[in-house]
């Protein structure tokens, strides 16, 4: 856009120190998709609604899709790609793997996501407390149960990898 004003942003994302000029009304996941080629995170509904573009900020799940990357400026942005550990895959992302815990896919980056927050903030939930923190995102295709079944894996996983 012509003649719009741009800003500094500092930020790191998934471990690493970021810098770039974006316009002041850039959306975070455009950031993110576009300028960083992290294109794990999805844009669903363009409106916070639906889920499918939840990233981390900090310690709090947000739609990048209604936060500007200004907002961000200073936090720790870690996307679904970020959720990888050395190359593997972490306890969330090996439990819905296993369980198939998406069809189509499109809504799993931002219930990983959701879902790795969660289970720092609460590591051993009760399924109601999945079905509510879960219940940010739309998923059209699984019927929510086996989603449900993935993220109490997940938590049963990560306990065990903190056993062991």
């Amino acid at each position: 856009m012509s003649g719009e004003s741009e800003v500094t942003v500092e930020l790191q994302v998934n471990g690493s120190d970021m810098r770039c000029e974006v316009p002041t009304s850039e959306m975070l996941i455009d950031t993110l998709r576009e300028r960083l080629a992290l294109t794990g995170t999805n844009l669903g509904c363009d409106h916070a609604a639906c889920g499918a573009c939840t990233v981390r900020v900090g310690d709090t799940p947000v739609a990048s899709c209604s936060t500007f990357t200004w907002q961000v400026t200073g936090e720790s942005v870690v996307t679904v790609e970020g959720l990888l550990t050395d190359g593997s895959l972490s306890a969330e992302q090996a439990a819905f793997a296993e369980r198939s815990a998406f069809q189509c896919g499109y809504c799993t980056p931002g219930l990983l996501t959701l879902t790795s927050v969660l289970l720092d903030e609460e590591p051993e939930p009760t399924s109601d407390l999945v079905r509510e923190w879960i219940s940010a995102n739309i998923c059209r295709c699984t019927g929510y149960e086996v989603i449900i079944e993935a993220v109490l894996d997940a938590a049963e996983r990560r306990g065990a990898s903190d056993a062991g």
